[in-house]
């Protein structure tokens, strides 16, 4: 691949990191294909947008003509129940993959999350090779993200590079994020390097920023050619509580790896329709 980025496709472009990658990478490109559900208008003469659901493979297959790489970032970025997950983020990225590799791109990158390794405690160095810990619905789905990456790469000859994505913040706001901030600058800059990357077939690589206090282990992001810049700890001074150290066996996702926040997405079983003398038996919750 060439050191310019020939014709990229950003699914998701609409969104709040997609919205940032177009801005920044359209000086950098022969073609930027913007591709989302929510309509959008070509700010430039590179850009060509497509309104299409990635959950249209056909569809996707035709944004996919002529593409040097495709940037997924389209689906829903939090938790949710778990069927909505499958079919968005899951399904979609199939579909992703799929039409990459009918068009022969040269490279994907998905936006995974650090939320695949979420219930590991804070006083823990986790590397992409750990097996994963997801904390939530929203982190099983991404591990099948990956999963699925990893197929297209080992079956197809896909290059495939899956990037776990920080707490992706213009400034870190919380405690947190003092380990775990993705400032804009490193985010642009994981992405690039996810892109020209020589000699990859699969990497899965933290994209966090240069965080003294992050605990995920950043050599594979290295491996990729890009160092983060960025340091929450140049924050941490106006945040309240940033001086409290961390419990060590505190969970790395927070509250995102409590039980509650996952089960206000729980799909309640449905009542029994005959209680008395019917051919159905209720079930203790």
């Amino acid at each position: 691949m060439s050191s310019r980025l020939g014709t990229v496709v950003v699914t998701g472009a609409a969104g709040r990191i997609g919205s940032v990658v177009r801005q920044r990478l359209r000086a950098e490109v022969r073609q930027l294909v913007l591709v989302d559900r929510l309509p959008l208008r070509p700010q430039s003469s590179v850009e060509r947008a497509v309104r299409l659901d990635v959950a249209d493979l056909d569809a996707m297959v035709a944004a996919c003509e002529g593409a040097d790489a495709v940037v997924h970032l389209a689906g829903l970025p939090d938790e949710a129940p778990l069927a909505d997950l499958l079919d968005r983020n899951v399904l979609g990225t199939y579909h992703v993959l799929e039409a990459a590799r009918r068009q022969h791109v040269g490279r994907v990158v998905l936006a995974s999350s650090n939320r695949v390794t979420g219930c590991y405690p804070v006083g823990q160095v986790v590397a992409p090779d750990a097996p994963v810990r997801p904390d939530g619905f929203y982190g099983v789905g991404k591990v099948a993200v990956e999963a699925l990456g990893r197929l297209y790469a080992d079956k197809f000859g896909l290059s495939v590079v899956c990037l776990r994505i920080g707490s992706f913040e213009d400034e870190p706001t919380e405690p947190r994020h003092l380990a775990t901030w993705l400032s804009p600058r490193d985010c642009v800059g994981f992405v690039r390097a996810a892109i020209v990357a020589a000699d990859v077939r699969f990497v899965t690589a933290y994209a966090v920023s240069a965080n003294t206090r992050r605990f995920w282990d950043t050599a594979a992001g290295a491996q990729l050619g890009y160092l983060p810049v960025d340091d929450a700890e140049s924050y941490a001074g106006r945040m309240p509580g940033s001086a409290v150290p961390h419990d060590p066996a505190a969970l790395q996702g927070g509250v995102y790896a409590s039980p509650a926040y996952s089960l206000r997405h729980v799909v309640a079983p449905p009542p029994a329709l005959l209680k008395d003398g019917g051919t159905g038996s209720a079930t203790p919750a």
